[in-house]
């Protein structure tokens, strides 16, 4: 399976989440983002079928407390890698359809204000993970 999809000057590589407990209606997207052009971009939205809707979040340290803010879209730099990661940006899956699996894989859609719309596929690692699984 590809670990790299591409777009215009737009590779989202190594897309990945987390596995979800029962019940649990969160799930969570990371991926590094690069933007190959002269020109920055922007990822406006993202969509999958394993959740109703898909936001872009941003976590950050506001003193000695690390709060969550929801963002309409992420600025993506030129010539620079842009990282959705744990403890920064993310994707958050919400009102997940069902449970996330470890090993499973599921698709989603990123549509970029320059590039375009991008088809990934990510793949569930364990519940906990903090890196992607190469």
């Amino acid at each position: 399976m590809p670990t790299n999809y591409e777009k215009g000057d737009i590779q989202a590589r190594h897309p990945w989440s987390r596995a979800t407990p029962p019940g649990t209606k969160l799930g969570v997207a990371y991926m590094e983002i690069r933007n190959r052009g002269s020109q920055p971009d922007r990822l406006l939205s993202a969509t999958s079928g394993v959740a109703q809707r898909v936001e872009m979040h941003v976590t950050q340290r506001e003193g000695e407390v690390m709060k969550m803010r929801q963002l309409q879209a992420f600025e993506i730099p030129a010539r620079e890698p842009y990282a959705l990661r744990p403890g920064g940006s993310h994707l958050m899956l919400v009102d997940l359809v069902q449970p996330l699996e470890k090993g499973e894989r599921f698709a989603m859609r990123l549509r970029f204000e320059r590039a375009g719309e991008l088809e990934i596929e990510l793949e569930v690692q364990e519940h906990g993970s903090r890196h992607p699984r190469h």
